[in-house]
């Protein structure tokens, strides 16, 4: 994996790898530890092909997880026979949390790198910077994990993950079913794109259903964590549902619990506060009294592609890499694009014909995944709008529901497609 520096910064470091392998290679080999692509034990030694990626990794928060998957599932596949023999060059550009930077490092990679496709992108920034320069370029982005509204409705960029939207949704519908919550507050970045449209989604189905939901934006920057839980609770919700990256969570977290707010009010949260070390960094206090939504399927599941991105992390990972759903996203779209590419022709993978190809991926299954994942044709994508819950238990977290399917109005086009193309 190569990177280079941004225009604003000295440094642009290559993303920790994190990742990931197939359940079964994709020679229909059965799987392995370290299972990936063709699966033959041969480093590939062929021509390069330039795969891209922009995260935002330095800013706020560290939001490069499931780049660091594609990563490594990448460098897994070139140590077993590469795309036909030509090994995956994986460029990734962080973007720093800022549009403008984005907007350059992806220009960078598009135009001058002449990536073929982009895999693994997580940002809270590039998708609306982006959107436009990859549709003009015909650059296909399959994106571990998409944020703002943007990522959802560009013909080109694919997001994995359910996203913020989704899953807070979802969160909703449990907190009411599971605790009968009438009232809730949905705590969220004030990023544009973000915050209205993402509470938006609990709010609609609330209206729906006898549920009050309030949002409450922050500034991720600059939110003070006790100010914050303080302000939500002031409205008195039944609930309080953060769909705030990790790093914030945490924190306000430990805020409620000074403020002794987690024995009156639930908490839940949106997919970033799925991780292994969410639970034991929380602690004690929010031994089953803290849900969450998980985008995919647990991180423990026993099922073989997880397990094998577990494999693959161990040998080509980091040590400190996260082990999340966000490292799952990385993983489900570095090997959606692995399989399409070894589909093609070695000699004959360029843009558009990769763009072409991806276009045509309309059953993917894996089970890390809810329901199968399509592409297709459509003008935007939110394939994946199911998803389970799970439960703080002090030193993890417990499955307390399984796939969940999002009951909001605006993911009618997206199963409609689904449907065009043979999915129930």
């Amino acid at each position: 994996m190569t990177s280079f520096k941004t225009p604003s910064r000295t440094r642009t470091r290559a993303l920790a790898l994190t990742a990931l392998g197939l359940a079964a290679s994709l020679c229909g080999v059965s799987a392995q530890a370290q299972s990936c692509g063709l699966n033959n034990g041969k480093k590939a030694t062929g021509q390069p092909i330039p795969v891209g990626a922009v995260v935002g990794k330095t800013g706020p928060d560290d939001f490069s997880a499931s780049a660091g998957a594609a990563a490594a599932y990448f460098n897994c596949v070139n140590s077993n026979g590469g795309i036909h023999g030509r090994p995956v060059d994986y460029q990734v550009a962080d973007d720093q949390w800022n549009p403008e930077v984005a907007a350059q490092v992806a220009s960078k990679l598009v135009k001058d790198r002449k990536v073929v496709a982009m895999a693994g992108n997580t940002s809270f920034v590039e998708c609306g910077a982006n959107a436009r320069l990859y549709a003009q370029e015909n650059v296909m982005v399959v994106a571990g994990t998409g944020v703002p509204r943007e990522c959802f409705f560009a013909r080109n960029y694919v997001p994995l993950n359910a996203g913020p939207r989704v899953s807070a949704t979802i969160a909703t519908m449990y907190a009411a079913r599971q605790y009968k919550a009438k009232k809730i507050v949905c705590v969220i970045p004030n990023i544009p794109s973000l915050g209205n449209w993402a509470c938006e989604g609990p709010k609609e189905w609330g209206r729906k259903n006898g549920v009050e939901v309030q949002t409450l934006t922050i500034d991720p920057g600059s939110a003070d964590p006790t100010s914050v839980v303080l302000q939500a609770a002031a409205q008195k919700p039944d609930a309080i549902l953060f769909d705030v990256p990790k790093g914030l969570l945490v924190p306000m977290l430990g805020a409620a619990e000074q403020q002794g707010l987690g024995r009156k009010i639930r908490f839940l949260s949106a997919a970033p506060a799925y991780n292994v070390e969410v639970p034991k960094s929380i602690g004690a206090y929010w031994k089953d009294n803290f849900d969450t939504n998980l985008e995919f399927q647990p991180l423990e599941s026993k099922g073989p592609d997880n397990q094998n991105w577990l494999a693959v992390m161990d040998k080509y990972g980091k040590k400190d890499d996260p082990r999340d759903t966000f490292s799952q996203a990385g993983y489900l779209a570095a090997r959606l694009l692995t399989e399409t590419l070894l589909k093609m022709d070695p000699q004959k993978i360029e843009r558009a014909s990769v763009t072409e190809a991806l276009r045509q991926v309309a059953d993917f299954r894996s089970d890390i995944l809810c329901k199968p994942f399509h592409i297709g044709a459509g003008q935007r994508h939110n394939a994946n709008n199911s998803g389970p819950m799970a439960r703080s238990n002090g030193a993890g977290w417990t499955p307390t529901e399984p796939c969940l399917q999002a009951d909001d109005p605006e993911l009618a086009d997206v199963r409609a497609d689904a449907q065009k193309l043979g999915q129930k």
